[in-house]
């Protein structure tokens, strides 16, 4: 009798697929064509990959300048990191950076396994040394203090014209990010799995001569 596979199974699946767009397909042909997160949200480091599943944040500006309003928030949410997930900021903003090298360093801890944020990150180099997969919109070296406050986290965020639920999954390369709804993550995963054994059969015929047309009407994918 199958089993279902748990969570951390499913995002080691999702994380070997060689390429976002495999996931992306799949989500296209099953109608979900709002999937794809911004493309200005870019890894801060060419190569980077990041899978997991999404612990949502939802923050608004703000001019509150005492660290005891401002970072009790963001430690709590902090402290309720859990091993697989992917902090996914709904931070909309251009004014301050939402992951620096203290909360990538403790999410690492925790069992994150990386990082999306539709906003800033600061402490590059530390976090680049830390090997946490980050990708956001921009770099700088300003801190959230004055400038922007967390309102809550696990609940639905919109990023772009995606919605993404707490729990989702997220898989991003340097094509960009995708995320899937957790409901359907296995289904999505599978189809995702066949989707790059099959390109990858298109592949070898055409590097054995097969003309692309032909591999095409062959196999359904190129």
């Amino acid at each position: 009798m199958s089993t279902l596979a748990t969570p951390i199974e499913l995002i080691d699946r999702l994380a070997a697929i060689p390429y976002a767009g495999a996931v992306a397909d799949v989500l296209d042909e099953m109608g979900l064509t709002r999937q794809v997160l911004p493309h200005t949200i870019r890894p801060l480091v060419e190569g980077w990959k990041v899978a997991g599943r999404a612990l949502t944040i939802l923050g608004r500006p703000s001019s509150k300048a005492d660290p005891d309003e401002v970072f009790p928030p963001l430690l709590t949410m902090l402290g309720d990191v859990k091993p697989g997930d992917v902090l996914l900021s709904q931070a909309n903003d251009d004014v301050a950076a939402h992951i620096g090298e203290l909360s990538a360093e403790t999410a690492k801890y925790r069992g994150a396994r990386g990082a999306v944020i539709d906003g800033g990150a600061r402490d590059t180099d530390y976090i680049f040394r830390l090997g946490f997969p980050v990708f956001c919109r921009y770099t700088t070296p300003k801190d959230v203090l004055g400038r922007w406050e967390l309102e809550a986290y696990n609940v639905p965020i919109t990023v772009g014209d995606v919605t993404i639920e707490p729990g989702d999954y997220v898989l991003g390369d340097r094509d960009g990010v995708v995320v899937i709804p957790a409901a359907l993550a296995e289904e999505v995963i599978g189809k995702a799995e066949e989707v790059v054994s099959t390109e990858n059969l298109v592949r070898k015929a055409i590097l054995q001569g097969v003309h692309p047309l032909e591999a095409y009407r062959r196999y359904g994918r190129f």
